[in-house]
């Protein structure tokens, strides 16, 4: 979201802290990927309809269609929808599903939270699209050694090989 939500500040006690920001609460929606290799995809959208996250269906088939893919998601109506799964399964990408709730499961939540603290957070962008553009490439700069340390995935007890 445009508006920058407030992670740090100070100001002299009993004085209230200027905050600078546009008024505007533009927002965009970026969907990504973390291979196990560290690896990442993402592709930023205006809105997280089924119609956005099937284009990122295709986005990842065509980066990784000569290998099995599983997904791991959360239970969004985009991930949802019936016509995200026929796709799916039309490309051959296997889906699986995070029980409700648990974000603490999805490797891509860490990395995600990292670059939304440093870029996002206390920064005020001229327009979502810069905003969007210095978060993706803030990503896009770690190594893949990186990102799976970022996401957890060198961990000796990640979930997912266990």
């Amino acid at each position: 979201m445009l508006f920058p939500p407030l992670r740090a500040g100070w100001t002299k006690r009993g004085q209230p802290a200027d905050v600078e920001i546009c008024g505007g609460n533009a927002k965009r929606v970026v969907f990504g990927t973390v291979s196990l290799t560290g690896h990442r995809l993402m592709l930023v959208r205006r809105k997280q309809r089924s119609s956005d996250f099937q284009e990122f269906l295709n986005l990842v088939h065509s980066h990784y269609c000569h290998r099995r893919i599983l997904m791991i998601l959360d239970g969004d109506s985009s991930h949802t929808a019936a016509a995200s799964k026929q796709l799916a399964a039309e490309l051959e990408i296997m889906l699986e599903w995070l029980p409700v709730r648990s974000p603490e499961l999805n490797a891509i939540e860490d990395i995600w939270g990292d670059a939304k603290e440093v870029v996002c957070g206390n920064h005020q962008f001229p327009d979502i699209d810069a905003q969007s553009e210095a978060f993706v490439k803030y990503i896009e700069h770690y190594s893949n050694h990186q990102a799976k340390r970022k996401a957890g995935l060198l961990s000796g007890n990640y979930w997912l090989f266990r």
